[in-house]
């Protein structure tokens, strides 16, 4: 794995990762679900909104890449 893939991943661990928690501690407070719906739906709903990061190899060298469905198209990052 080269750096910028390792930076991909990271950061889509690390967003990923506070989306879950975040999102677990909400629904636990403000919905009536109990036991494995609640992570449940913290993961489903983690998956869907977190932004998707992603290293790609072009003419200029390797670069870093994020889609987000609250931003219009890709940005590159970095």
């Amino acid at each position: 794995m080269t750096k910028l893939q390792v930076r991909a991943f990271l950061y889509q661990l690390g967003t990923f990762a506070i989306l879950f928690i975040a999102g677990r501690f909400i629904i636990a407070m403000y919905t009536g679900l109990t036991g494995i719906w609640i992570p449940m739906t913290s993961f489903v709903i983690a998956t869907i909104i977190g932004p998707k990061f992603q290293a790609v190899k072009t003419k200029d060298g390797e670069k870093l890449f994020m889609k987000w469905i609250f931003v219009k198209g890709i940005r590159e990052i970095g």
